[in-house]
């Protein structure tokens, strides 16, 4: 489906798309296609496989990691999906409308978004620059404002749609020397809720993901000791995995999930209740 063909002119809720006709609304037995961003990291590339192992096509977004998104790729074709790779700079508003356009026309319009796209920053808000702040809303908010806005057409006149955002727990609770990257996950959080009340009567769902501290390319910065002394904070006693992440990925853009949105989800082992 052209995304371009579902796009309304009207403002606020369009009767057209919160009541579209029954050949719109999506077929079980219809591959499901999923769009998840940042594809070539540990969380988003284990979300791309889970979702293929439910058979769901996945296009894979990646910046510049294109070695490990390809990667990914094999894999969800390994479970016989569909799949494209897509490279785009989502700290750009052309990097964000041309990533779905890509994705509309070389594997269809999305059912399922997840924005797991993102970068961290350790350093006290007194050295955080405009700079280095602005970019941090760029690719954790505006560009979950914008795929949204370019997906949501198309879900609506479907009825049927899932928006998961990966946040993090640092956006529900902040974290010292991390202010800039909290506010932006917490932003994340807050666009989920207010989206959710805008788009349920159009049977999409919008949630979010805040996974606590999990094992991976996010934490290589942390000495041995360090590790230790945070994984000594979690109860559980262990560090999170992207396949627990991804666990909770594939819940919520499941059917069974279809009564749940707003709504932030939290594998963190207990660390924050």
């Amino acid at each position: 489906m052209d995304l371009s063909n579902t796009r309304t002119q009207a403002s606020g809720q369009s009767p057209s798309l919160y009541h579209p006709s029954p050949e719109f609304r999506h077929s079980p037995h219809k591959p499901l296609i999923a769009l998840v961003t940042g594809a070539s990291g540990s969380i988003g590339g284990e979300v791309a496989r889970r979702l293929a192992r439910d058979g769901v096509e996945v296009a894979i977004c990646c910046h510049q990691r294109t070695a490990e998104g390809a990667e990914v790729a094999r894999a969800v074709q390994a479970f016989g999906c569909r799949s494209v790779m897509l490279t785009a700079d989502l700290s750009q508003v052309q990097g964000c409308t041309q990533l779905v356009e890509d994705c509309c026309r070389l594997l269809g319009a999305p059912d399922i978004l997840v924005h797991c796209a993102g970068e961290a920053h350790y350093a006290l808000l007194l050295d955080t620059t405009p700079e280095e702040w602005d970019r941090l809303f760029a690719v954790h908010v505006r560009s979950a404002f914008l795929l949204a806005k370019a997906v949501l057409p198309a879900m609506l006149r479907r009825q049927w749609g899932r928006i998961i955002l990966i946040s993090s727990i640092w956006g529900l609770i902040g974290a010292a020397n991390e202010t800039a990257y909290s506010a932006a996950k917490a932003a994340q959080i807050g666009l989920v809720k207010s989206l959710a009340k805008e788009v349920a009567r159009g049977g999409v769902t919008v949630n979010a993901v805040a996974p606590g501290a999990v094992a991976g390319r996010m934490l290589t910065h942390l000495s041995e000791s360090e590790l230790s002394a945070l994984t000594s904070e979690v109860p559980m006693g262990r560090l999170g995995t992207a396949a627990d992440v991804a666990a909770a990925v594939a819940f919520l853009s499941s059917a069974e999930s279809d009564y749940i949105s707003g709504q932030v989800l939290s594998p963190n082992g207990a660390m924050v209740v």
